[in-house]
């Protein structure tokens, strides 16, 4: 009996040695293409260590005052589509990696989804019709391939501030259809004003937060713009007692990578490796250690790996870049 109480204490005593690090959601935003996926396609994703991928299907819109949305049609990338989402699933499937299924709106010439806005009643309902057509069709793809997380919705700011009612009622009617995790996508500006937190799985937020307004900042300066934004993010994950989910998360490889990480288009083309290195370090080191963040899903990820990103690419992907040996060594520790 003395042998077998020695062999317990030494036991707990040699798991106390080593720091519990639970694994996270090490997610990458898999980007459509016209294409199907196969597993050369996978493999990079196994190879950076992650576990996850979101799924990201396109309903498209006019202008911010149009009630329209189109969506699955031969018109789109086979990727957009919902044959082409549960093809890439098939895939990453046979490599164990999990997904999230991201539906998102497109505003033709990449107006910002977050201002769409109807002018009147009749147009609002429409709307309302239209995503929830767009919405539960996804939705009911994601329960037949069992998805593990459901997104509901990316950056709509005014429309959910000005339509709360139905935001609530569309999750309901999602539960009667997917019977898995649910999360919004909130913009990094929105998220302590969305109303239905409550309601969801995960806190998701695109975590495009200010940290530094310096060429190159530094890791300790990144650290130090976190420190504004960390207290509010945590306090609002114990209000509704929910983990909170880096829906999107990531800095392009350019000067001034910290200072308006949201800023996609092509008038930054000074590139900086290294700024994008520190500013993806330090988020790793500020959030993937807490027990109440759940990890997330580095913007983005194509498809065809060997002709992205590189050394001469500004853009977000850390594909082919330094910071995807940041992102290979954070993931495979918290994996």
């Amino acid at each position: 009996m003395r042998i077998v109480v020695l062999f317990f204490i030494a036991l707990i005593l040699g798991c106390s040695a080593t720091p519990y690090k639970p694994s996270k959601i090490n997610g990458v935003s898999f980007v459509a293409a016209r294409d199907v996926v196969d597993s050369t396609h996978v493999a990079p994703v196994v190879k950076v260590n992650a576990n996850y991928a979101a799924i990201m299907l396109f309903g498209f819109i006019k202008n911010l005052e149009h009630p329209e949305i189109i969506h699955n049609t031969d018109r789109q990338w086979f990727g957009e589509t919902r044959a082409g989402a549960e093809q890439y699933i098939s895939e990453l499937r046979k490599a164990n990696i999990k997904v999230m299924i991201k539906p998102q709106i497109w505003v033709w010439r990449g107006e910002f989804t977050g201002e769409i806005m109807m002018t009147n009643e009749n147009d609002w309902q429409e709307l309302e019709n239209a995503y929830s057509n767009f919405i539960l069709e996804y939705a009911d793809m994601a329960e037949n391939v069992n998805a593990e997380i459901f997104c509901i919705g990316t950056e709509l700011e005014l429309f959910v501030k000005y339509r709360p009612a139905y935001w609530s009622q569309l999750i309901e009617n999602i539960k009667t259809i997917y019977k898995g995790k649910l999360t919004y996508a909130a913009n990094w500006n929105e998220f302590a004003k969305t109303p239905f937190w409550n309601q969801l799985d995960y806190i998701g937020i695109d975590a495009y937060f200010p940290v530094s307004d310096k060429k190159t900042p530094t890791y300790e300066d990144c650290l130090e713009g976190w420190k504004s934004h960390k207290p509010i993010i945590k306090q609002l994950s114990q209000e509704y007692d929910k983990p909170i989910l880096f829906t999107e998360y990531g800095y392009r490889s350019v000067d001034y990578s910290g200072k308006q990480p949201w800023v996609s288009d092509h008038t930054m083309r000074d590139v900086n490796l290294e700024a994008q290195v520190n500013t993806s370090k330090a988020l790793f080191d500020t959030f993937w250690h807490e027990d109440w963040f759940a990890g997330g899903f580095v913007w983005k990820w194509f498809i065809m790996h060997n002709e992205v990103g590189g050394h001469d690419n500004p853009m977000f992907t850390p594909q082919n870049k330094p910071v995807e040996t940041v992102l290979s060594q954070t993931y495979a520790e918290y994996n």
